[in-house]
């Protein structure tokens, strides 16, 4: 008899655990500021393939940021929110961009690669990645209807939060919540 009840309590304790990592982490507490903006994922959910390019034209993919928290951003070069908060998202891959966490910066829809360069010089974005998606077809699997949309991603590869509009990602704020989400507060 003991040992079923030590069965049915590891199981359950195990199934909990289980329903708790599913869940993603609880962003609530760190949603102010700018960042009252995001919704969390009810469930995280893995990011579809996305077949990118660089300012070369060669071929680019999230997987070169394995193992990374992403801030996954779409934009593009005619969009004012988009150039509003590039800046902001700079200073934000600048000040906690490394081995735990990059700005993946992905400018969708049919953006001349010399715009971008000009719109990066004027904004004076240095540590951003020129990644495009001309045919929207990443945009769209991600769900992409208006822009900027800004996507969290943790290690995993898992949507845990999206935020839709433009935000001051080098605000205390977002740093909190890229800190939490990373582990780099502890």
């Amino acid at each position: 008899m003991r040992l079923v009840g030590l069965i049915v309590l590891y199981t359950g304790l195990a199934l909990g655990a289980n329903a708790a990592l599913a869940a993603g982490p609880d962003l609530t507490p760190l949603l102010k500021g700018d960042m009252e903006k995001m919704v969390p994922a009810a469930a995280p959910a893995p990011l579809p393939e996305a077949a990118l390019i660089d300012a070369t034209d060669a071929p680019k993919s999230l997987a070169d940021y394995k193992g990374k928290v992403m801030l996954v951003n779409f934009w593009a070069t005619w969009c004012a929110p988009c150039r509003k908060e590039l800046g902001t998202l700079d200073r934000l891959q600048g000040a906690l961009g490394g081995e735990r966490f990059a700005v993946v910066t992905i400018a969708t829809g049919p953006n001349p690669v010399p715009a971008m360069q000009k719109l990066f010089a004027d904004e004076k974005v240095t540590h951003l990645p020129l990644l495009r998606d001309p045919d929207q077809a990443f945009a769209r699997q991600m769900g992409v209807l208006a822009l900027p949309v800004s996507v969290l991603v943790d290690a995993d590869g898992r949507e845990i939060g999206r935020l839709m509009g433009d935000a001051a990602w080098d605000s205390p704020e977002a740093l909190a919540l890229v800190k939490a989400v990373t582990g780099a507060d502890q």
